[in-house]
């Protein structure tokens, strides 16, 4: 068991200058090391609709901002902090709390805004998009060659 000043991993802070060499990741400033495993996207497909959810912990209703553009539906998240506040209990010694912005973008097709619905509780961004009939391929035909 490792003192807790040393986070997740001894060697957490030990491999921050690494971040140049790909494999190793870099550091987001806003969920730094852990932000690959942000806006976890599960879609789901019922008969007449995609569910789509999205992990979106720690922001509010107000920081979250769907779009619908070209058949592109983006989701971006913001969030910031107030750094002018001083803490009248002391200094902080680590912070790992940080302003910053997050999105992520998905192909819907051509879609009115007013058909798809959105909800946000408990960390998660549930949006309903309705899905489009299949269109028909030109049936075939015999051309005749003069």
């Amino acid at each position: 068991m490792l003192p807790s000043i040393f986070g997740e991993n001894l060697f957490d802070d030990f491999f921050d200058g690494f971040d140049m060499v790909p494999m190793w990741g870099g550091r987001n400033p806003l969920y730094g090391k852990h932000a690959r495993n942000m806006m976890k996207t599960d879609v789901r497909e019922t008969d007449s609709t995609y569910e789509v959810d999205v992990d979106l912990p720690g922001f509010r209703k107000d920081e979250i901002h769907v779009d619908l553009k070209d058949g592109n539906l983006t989701i971006q998240a913001a969030k910031g902090l107030d750094r002018d506040q001083e803490d009248k209990n002391g200094k902080y010694i680590r912070q790992e709390r940080y302003a910053g912005a997050m999105s992520r973008s998905f192909y819907v097709g051509d879609l009115e805004p007013d058909q798809i619905s959105a909800k946000y509780e408990h960390g998660v961004l549930r949006i309903s998009l309705p899905k489009q009939g299949k269109k028909e391929l030109p049936k075939s035909s015999t051309i005749a060659i003069a």
